[in-house]
């Protein structure tokens, strides 16, 4: 078991997925520098209940492990920083949030590839790029549909994981997967969802 400062959040980091953050609370601006001093490792959770500032929110148990790559000093005193996901993790218990929250987390297991996966990478694959490239007639918040992804495959199943358009809940099912199969296939089922409902959600956009 590890204990992690935890930064809880209204949205889910998946591994490989890039996290920019500003920082403006002194609680949070406290856990900066601890974690900066340190091996520059935090926890993210997805807030279940409540709002990220102020405290007193309810939290999702699995979370993953950021690690920081630039920090930036910003006008008002507020800090830039980017972060990026790495190993998965399950909170054990929550400790005391004074100064900061904390947590004692163990990481879960990382997602091997297997042969018989590469037909399901392929079709996922498939699946995000068409949602993206019909989403961005909608929206403006959407990767580009031909971005560019690793040639390792577990992290390409990872990085089609948060490049998908898709929301909170949805990415927090995706983060607690068991296998590679089970990311690519609730992947491509959660987005072909997303873009059958897409008509629902923007009524007025003519075809």
């Amino acid at each position: 078991m590890d204990v992690l400062p935890m930064f809880p959040l209204g949205a889910v980091l998946l591994p490989g997925q890039p996290l920019p953050l500003q920082l403006f609370e002194p609680r949070y601006l406290a856990m900066l520098r601890d974690v900066a001093a340190g091996d520059g490792r935090f926890g993210v959770v997805l807030i279940e209940r409540g709002f990220e500032v102020g405290g007193g929110d309810q939290r999702f148990a699995i979370g993953c492990v950021a690690s920081i790559e630039q920090v930036r000093l910003m006008p008002g005193g507020r800090v830039g920083l980017l972060a990026r996901g790495q190993e998965r993790i399950e909170v054990v218990d929550w400790l005391s949030d004074d100064p900061y929250p904390r947590a004692e987390v163990r990481r879960l297991p990382d997602l091997t590839w297997a042969a018989d996966d590469a037909p399901g990478l392929a079709a996922t694959e498939a699946t995000v790029r068409r949602a993206l490239s019909v989403m961005s007639e909608y929206r403006q918040d959407v990767w580009p549909a031909d971005v560019e992804l690793a040639d390792d495959s577990v992290t390409r199943a990872w990085q089609l994981a948060w490049i998908a358009p898709l929301g909170a809940l949805d990415q927090l099912t995706l983060l607690g997967s068991a296998s590679v199969s089970e990311l690519l296939h609730t992947t491509a089922r959660l987005t072909s969802e997303a873009l059958e409902l897409l008509p629902l959600q923007s009524p007025d956009k003519p075809d």
